[in-house]
């Protein structure tokens, strides 16, 4: 069973840094882009950054500057370095990729979340 496991959440001061990473595990033949969506309290989940399989990257503007995305084919597994963290940047942070298990269609899988805390 192909699944996502996201970790690297926690608390942080604003302008702190963190690191998520998110692995893909299972039978897995293919990874199409990955990304991270966030979403805080009372509000709609939104897009953070993808990267495509192609180098690619996209980041939300109020991220731009200070967040970046990077993945590692290899290993089934994107990261998202976060620095300059803000109070706004709170939110419960989720992975999702575009997997083809093996024998499989395509398919649209999401982490469990982990939460990001920016607060003194």
């Amino acid at each position: 069973q192909v699944q996502l496991v996201e970790s690297g959440g926690g608390l942080v001061q604003p302008g702190g840094s963190l690191r998520l990473s998110c692995a893909a595990s299972g039978s897995i033949a293919s990874i199409g882009v990955m990304g991270w969506y966030r979403q805080a309290p009372g509000k709609q989940r939104e897009l953070v950054a993808t990267a495509n399989s192609d180098g690619s990257t996209n980041y939300a503007d109020s991220v731009k500057g200070r967040f970046t995305i990077s993945r590692d084919n290899a290993r089934y597994t994107v990261y998202l370095q976060m620095i300059s963290l803000k109070p706004e940047d709170t939110a419960i942070y989720s992975c999702n990729g575009k997997l083809r298990p093996t024998y499989m269609a395509w398919g649209n899988y999401w982490g469990q979340g982990t939460q990001v805390t920016v607060s003194s």
